[in-house]
């Protein structure tokens, strides 16, 4: 068996979309901070902790629909002390994503071991799973419906969420005082929107979304909660929403390429290639996307200096 034989296949298909959907959460909900001019570095904490607190509510509830809002709860709630934090206490952003993000990474598994005493895996608690669903008419075509049929409900609700963010950034009056507060926050504090208010909406959204992408982690791609099972994830949305310019349908492709190197990472381990180097590779990719998208805004520097 050889790479080609792997990568064109319905199946490798199938992976990408699968993987791609905690990323492409999380990067909309970093793209929808970054307009509003704050950076959010917490994000792998909002998914680990939104994953978690999926596996709780739906193990204690036995109820899908209260686990996935449990998730998104936990993840606003951490969305929310970054913003105490950085908005009013002035904390440097960088330096509290950092605490945030480990502190939900040693957290966690303490939340786990008093749950159910084990500090590694989930598997003893009884949560449950967001469900797979059938698209009708697109699962009959060959080749296209098995990639694009067959999903867990939350792949779709993250393909509806682009379309979601795009008319809330570019069609509404909420997207107009975002955008506003990110480009020149004194301007848009002159006629009177409150830059602050504006910013903690915005890092509202961006829990949400990173706790959907938590929910999914740990009930739509697998079914239980692990120690640290964001595995950079988080970073990856990061780099993903810078890729793409700010923009949600760029932010999409940008996700959609980390899912690609995602999904590569586990097909290949079929291959008798060093582990190590397999494993890497969704990490290359995000380093080589924040070069990319560093050189684009040094490009775009020189020339506006030229201009001028």
């Amino acid at each position: 068996m050889n790479v080609f034989d792997i990568i064109f296949t319905t199946d490798f298909g199938y992976m990408i979309f699968r993987v791609t959907t905690p990323i492409l959460f999380t990067a909309l909900g970093a793209m929808i901070s970054r307009r509003a001019g704050i950076m959010n570095i917490s994000l792998e904490g909002l998914m680990l902790v939104g994953a978690l607190f999926g596996v709780i509510g739906s193990t204690y509830s036995q109820s899908v629909i209260v686990g996935v809002l449990t998730a998104v709860v936990a993840s606003l709630l951490l969305s929310l002390i970054f913003a105490y934090f950085v908005l009013k206490l002035k904390s440097d952003l960088i330096l509290t994503g950092i605490a945030l993000n480990l502190a939900a990474s040693g957290g966690t598994v303490f939340l786990l071991s008093i749950l159910c005493g084990d500090k590694g895996v989930s598997t003893s608690m009884n949560s449950l799973v967001v469900p797979n669903i059938e698209i009708p008419l697109i699962k009959d075509i060959p080749v296209l419906g098995e990639i694009i049929s067959g999903h867990n409900v939350l792949t779709y609700v993250s393909l509806l969420c682009v379309v979601i963010v795009y008319l809330l950034i570019n069609k509404s009056p909420m997207g107009l005082r975002i955008r506003s507060v990110g480009e020149n926050p004194d301007a848009a504090e002159s006629v009177g929107i409150s830059v602050i208010k504006t910013r903690f909406i915005a890092l509202i959204f961006t829990g949400i979304l990173g706790g959907l992408g938590g929910a999914y982690m740990s009930m739509g791609y697998v079914s239980w909660f692990a120690r640290d099972m964001a595995a950079g994830r988080g970073y990856m949305a990061l780099a993903a929403q810078n890729l793409g310019n700010g923009t949600p349908i760029g932010t999409f492709l940008s996700s959609f390429i980390f899912g690609i190197a995602d999904a590569l990472s586990s097909t290949l381990q079929v291959l008798s290639l060093p582990a190590e180097f397999i494993q890497m590779i969704p990490y290359v990719t995000t380093i080589v996307g924040l070069i990319l998208y560093a050189m684009n805004r040094k490009h775009k520097a020189n020339k506006l200096r030229a201009r001028l």
